[in-house]
């Protein structure tokens, strides 16, 4: 059996349960800890000491923080919890409900959000008693009257301003959501009891069997046939957020069996160009995307649109674009790579689609304008441009779906550039 060094009991034990409550409020807020952390922060801290609050900031953020996205989260629970005497009203004042106009001036951060409620969901640490100044207690008032409901509020939410528990209420809207699309009529013919063109073949089969006597025509009709719906989706740091809720709802359209596609193919796209199809396929959405992250291990990094996009054209378009498929496209459209590589990616993708729809998270912004490079040369080569920041916008996308004329964005945005 292997001998382990035993765990020594800390010389300040109130220390140690306030860095055990502080974990306990990361770990709620979304980040990975466990007891193995934990006492590992207990040893740094008394290693280290605490005199220095930037020493003992920097020195629990190497033992809880291991991604960037967890830094901000880190920050805002580290300040109110080891900071601020008056940490729980601060909570409070960010989780009450607010009336907040059309033309609100800024969204609350993501990160506070989650902060206050990983903290108002344990008990409040051993802090020092500080004296707090007096201050006159007036009645709130809040006009709820032409406030939406919680549903109606987190359709129209932005993916990255839900709290973690606005995240999993989220996730649970997105399963429910369904992508329907029509059949394609093809070329082919099926024998049907009422249609405008003859089978004469079937008509004088059945009037041999008859004595030769035609007693009526058979007739058939356009065989329906329904389309692939293929994704290649942005995993680049700047659509980490984003990713992941379109993933949650590519696995309810992957595995709804009455929506009419033929089959759904899966991509995601930062560096290099993952087929993640086959992790889509398992039932359980947890497993389904842990799978698919395990197998894209470019995850938050960096973008190479030209790349990826010349990589699926090459080793992927012949295999899953027949029959007239629909492609959904979400990216930023911020590219590294030089501008005429990726326009002559776009174009090949495009020519090979049915339809190509690119969801975009920067449309959100009232003011948006094509001015990124790699934008301005994908533009002109899709079908339809909208917006893919929130469940409203996804439920939108059956409409671009099922009407082909639909630009969305793509007309208005085309005059910016050209004018």
């Amino acid at each position: 059996m292997p001998e382990y060094a035993p765990i020594e009991i800390p010389e300040n034990p109130k220390l140690a349960q306030n860095v055990v409550h502080f974990a306990r409020a990361l770990r709620k807020a979304g980040l990975p800890v466990g007891p193995g952390r934990v006492i590992d922060a207990i040893r740094a801290v008394e290693a280290a000491g605490f005199t220095e609050r930037s020493d003992f900031y920097w020195t629990l953020h190497a033992c809880f923080v291991s991604r960037p996205e967890h830094r901000a989260v880190f920050h805002q629970i580290f300040r109110l919890y080891w900071r601020d005497p008056r940490y729980l009203e601060h909570m409070m004042s960010m989780m009450l409900p607010a009336v907040r106009g059309v033309q609100e001036e800024k969204a609350a951060q993501a990160a506070e959000k989650r902060a206050a409620e990983a903290l108002l969901d344990g008990t409040a640490p051993d802090l020092p008693d500080q004296p707090e100044p007096e201050e006159e207690e007036l009645p709130i008032e809040i006009d709820a009257s032409q406030t939406m409901s919680e549903e109606e509020r987190l359709r129209s939410l932005d993916f990255e301003q839900m709290s973690t528990a606005e995240i999993a209420e989220a996730k649970r809207m997105l399963a429910r959501l369904r992508l329907p699309v029509k059949p394609i009529l093809s070329r082919r013919r099926m024998a049907a009891r009422s249609g405008r063109q003859p089978d004469w073949a079937r008509t004088m089969r059945n009037a041999m069997r008859q004595g030769g006597e035609i007693r009526g025509f058979a007739r058939t009709k356009a065989r329906p046939r329904w389309p692939n719906l293929v994704v290649l989706c942005d995993i680049s740091g700047s659509m980490s957020q984003y990713s992941r809720m379109v993933l949650h709802f590519l696995h309810a359209v992957a595995n709804e069996k009455g929506d009419g596609w033929a089959k759904v193919h899966a991509f995601t796209f930062g560096t290099r160009l993952t087929n993640i199809t086959r992790h889509l396929a398992t039932r359980d959405v947890d497993q389904a995307l842990k799978a698919a992250g395990a197998e894209a291990q470019d995850w938050e990094g960096g973008t190479r649109i030209g790349q990826c996009l010349h990589c699926f054209n090459r080793d992927w378009s012949r295999r899953v674009m027949g029959q007239g498929a629909v492609v959904l496209l979400i990216t930023d459209g911020l590219d590294r790579d030089p501008e005429e590589g990726l326009a002559r990616e776009m174009e090949r993708l495009h020519l090979s689609a049915r339809r190509l729809i690119w969801l975009n998270p920067l449309l959100r912004w009232d003011g948006f304008a094509p001015k990124a490079k790699g934008i301005r040369a994908m533009l002109p080569h899709v079908d339809s441009f909208r917006a893919g920041h929130s469940i409203q916008t996804l439920e939108q996308l059956a409409l671009a779906i099922s009407q082909p004329d639909d630009p969305g964005e793509k007309t208005r945005l085309m005059q910016v550039i050209q004018g």
